[in-house]
C-alpha cells in the first residue's frame, strides 16, 4: 500500500506544477510563484522511473498532465459561455483547449528528461542546463503564440505583469525572453539543493557560480528597469492627448438585440456627454467593440445616423469598433470618424480567434461546423492591412487593436513600424461575464507597451478599460467605490503620446530571441538523438 502512494509521488509534483503555474495569474496573482511552479515538474522528471522501459514517454505524460491541470485551471473563465447560453458543453471548453495546448508542456518535459544531469556539482554544467531548458520552454511558448492561429496567453513571464521594473527587457526579447529568465531560475532551484546535499556528503564545497550567476541576472534585470524608468519625463519628446473611453456594460446577449437598440444610444449618448462635457473636452473619445447594434458603415442602418449625428455635434475624433459588410464578406471593425463625421478611416481586424470568430476547417467536417454553428453561425474576413488611424491632432497616429488583437506581440509592432505611436484596444470582454478573463487579458496586454515603448487606451464593454504606459504601469483604470472594475461608466485622463519616432530593438526584429532560442533548441535534439543512437549502436554490439 505504502509502495503504490509512493509512485504517485511523481504524478501529484506534476498536478502541483500546474496549480503553482495556475495560482501565478488573475485571480490569483501570486507572481513569485513562477521562480518555482515548475520544480516539482523537474524533479519528477529527473528522480522517477528509474526502471521505465519507455522513460521518455513518462516525461511525455508527467508534462501533459502538468500542462492539463495548469490550462484547464487558469482558462476555467472560458467556462463562463456556458452560464452564458446555458449550455453544459460550453463549461468544459477550458478542458478542450487544454487537451490540445498541454501537448507544448509534454514537449518540455521531453526535453528536460534528456537534459538531467549525472550529477549536479559542477557549476558549468548546471549553467549548460538551465540554458538548455530555458531556451526549450521559451520555444513551446513562441510556437504556442502561432501555431494553429496561436492562443499564447499567460506564459510564465507575463505573471510578472505587475512587476514592473521585471519586465523592461522586453524591450529587446519581448515577454518571451522573460519566460526564459523564470524557467532558467526554475532550473537552478532544484539543482541547487541538490548540489548542497552533495557536497554536505563529501565535504567538498566549492564555489555555486551557477547560482550566483543566477541571482546576478535577475538583479541586472531589475537594475535595467528601475534604471529605464527612471529617465526624467524632460528628456522625452511627447505631445499629451486628452482621452475619454466609454465602458457601456451593455450585457452580451443585448447587443446585437433590436429590442435593447434604443437603450444601447441612450447609454452611449449619456456617457459620452459626460465625457464631452469635461473642459477641455477630450481630443479622442474611444467607445468598445461591437459597440453599434448594425453597421455603422451601412447608410440605410440606425447605427448610422446615431454615429453620423453624434460625431456632427462635436469635434471630438471618435474610435469605435463596429461590423462591416463588403462584397459578401463579414468584418469585424475599427472606425475613426473625423472633422464632424466627414472624415472615416476603417481597420479591419487581421487576428481572428478561432472558434469565437470563425471555425477552421468549417467546410470540411460538417457534423462538428453544424454543431458550432449554434454558437458561431458565420465566419468574419480576416483584414489585411495593418491600418493606423491619424487623429486631428497630427501628432498621434493610433494603432486601432481589436480585443485579443492587443495579446500579440508581432501584430502589435507591425503597427509600430508602420508609425503608430499610440495604441489603442477596443475591446469586448462581456462573453465571460464578470470571470477572470478580462484580468488575464490585461496582463498579457501589458507587454505590447514595454516591447514597443508606446502607451496604450483600452476601451471595454464591461472592463478593464484603462490606460497604460510605456513602462507598462495602469496609470489609471476604471472602477467603482469597492475597486470593481465591472461598472458602466466613463474614464476620462491625459496620455503622453511619444513623438521620438525609434524603434525598440523588438519593435524593429520581433521574435528574434525566441527565433534564437528555436535554433539552440533544435540543435540539442539532433545532438541528443545522435548520442543515442550510438549508445543504442554500441549496446547492439555488445549484445552480440
Amino acid at each position: 500500500m505504502i509502495k503504490k502512494a509512493l509512485s504517485l509521488w511523481p504524478w501529484l509534483a506534476a498536478i502541483a506544477s500546474g496549480l503553482l503555474a495556475t495560482a501565478c495569474f488573475p485571480p490569483f496573482d501570486q507572481s513569485w510563484l513562477c521562480w518555482i511552479a515548475l520544480t516539482p515538474l523537474i524533479v519528477a522528471i529527473w528522480f522517477s522511473g528509474e526502471n521505465s522501459r519507455r522513460h521518455w514517454l513518462r516525461n511525455l505524460l508527467l508534462g501533459y498532465l502538468a500542462g492539463i491541470v495548469f490550462f484547464t485551471a487558469t482558462f476555467s473563465w472560458l467556462g463562463a459561455l456556458g452560464d452564458l447560453y446555458q449550455s453544459f458543453f460550453l463549461h468544459g471548453l477550458s478542458f478542450l483547449l487544454s487537451i490540445y495546448l498541454a501537448l507544448h508542456f509534454a514537449f518540455w518535459s521531453w526535453f528536460v528528461g534528456f537534459l538531467r544531469p549525472k550529477t549536479f556539482t559542477t557549476s558549468w554544467r548546471n549553467l549548460l542546463v538551465a540554458f538548455l531548458a530555458a531556451s526549450a520552454w521559451a520555444t513551446h511558448e513562441w510556437t504556442r503564440d502561432w501555431l494553429f492561429s496561436g492562443f499564447g496567453w499567460n506564459g510564465l513571464g507575463v505573471a510578472l505583469h505587475a512587476e514592473w521594473p521585471m519586465i523592461q527587457v522586453a524591450e529587446f526579447t519581448g515577454v518571451v525572453g522573460l519566460s526564459f529568465a523564470v524557467a532558467f531560475a526554475n532550473i537552478i532551484a532544484v539543482t541547487t539543493p541538490l548540489r548542497l546535499f552533495a557536497e554536505a556528503q563529501t565535504h567538498q564545497m566549492r564555489p555555486h557560480f551557477d547560482l550566483t550567476l543566477t541571482m546576478v541576472g535577475i538583479v541586472a534585470v531589475l537594475a535595467f528597469g528601475l534604471h529605464i524608468a527612471a529617465v526624467p519625463k524632460s528628456m522625452v519628446s511627447a505631445t499629451t492627448l486628452r482621452v475619454a473611453a466609454v465602458q457601456a456594460s451593455v450585457p452580451q446577449l443585448q447587443k446585437f438585440d433590436p429590442h435593447f437598440t434604443g437603450e444601447v444610444f441612450e447609454r452611449f449618448q449619456r456617457l459620452s456627454e459626460i465625457a464631452l462635457g469635461a473642459n477641455p473636452p477630450p481630443d479622442l473619445l474611444v467607445w468598445p467593440e461591437s459597440s453599434m447594434p448594425d453597421p455603422v458603415r451601412d447608410q440605410n442602418s440606425e447605427s448610422h445616423r446615431f454615429v453620423t449625428n453624434f460625431s456632427a455635434a462635436t469635434k471630438t475624433d471618435l474610435m469605435l469598433g463596429t461590423l462591416d459588410f463588403e462584397e459578401g464578406h463579414d468584418y469585424n471593425a475599427a472606425l475613426l470618424v473625423s472633422n464632424r463625421g466627414e472624415r472615416v478611416q476603417i481597420y479591419r481586424k487581421i487576428h481572428l480567434v478561432p472558434f469565437g470568430e470563425y471555425i477552421p476547417l468549417r467546410h470540411s467536417f460538417p457534423l462538428f461546423a453544424a454543431i458550432a454553428s449554434t454558437w458561431v453561425p458565420g465566419d468574419f474576413t480576416a483584414g489585411t492591412k495593418h491600418t493606423v488611424f491619424d487623429l486631428t491632432n497630427g501628432n498621434v497616429h493610433a494603432a486601432p487593436l481589436i480585443c485579443f488583437e492587443d495579446t500579440v506581440g508581432d501584430l502589435v509592432r507591425r503597427f509600430v513600424v508602420d508609425g503608430a505611436n499610440l495604441l489603442v484596444d477596443v475591446t469586448n470582454d462581456g462573453w465571460f461575464l464578470h470571470s477572470s478573463g478580462s484580468r488575464q487579458h490585461l496582463a498579457n496586454a501589458i507587454f505590447r507597451c514595454v516591447e514597443n515603448r508606446r502607451p496604450m487606451v483600452r476601451a471595454a464593454n464591461t472592463g478593464v478599460t484603462c490606460f497604460v504606459n510605456e513602462f507598462g504601469r495602469v496609470t489609471q483604470v476604471l472602477q467603482d467605490d469597492t475597486g470593481n472594475t465591472f461598472t458602466e461608466g466613463v474614464l476620462t485622463g491625459s496620455v503622453d503620446v511619444p513623438q521620438d519616432r525609434r524603434l525598440t530593438f523588438y519593435a524593429q526584429h520581433g521574435e528574434l530571441f525566441a527565433k534564437l532560442c528555436v535554433a539552440v533548441t533544435l540543435v540539442t535534439i539532433f545532438v541528443c538523438l545522435c548520442r543515442l543512437q550510438r549508445w543504442i549502436g554500441r549496446s547492439a554490439d555488445d549484445a552480440k
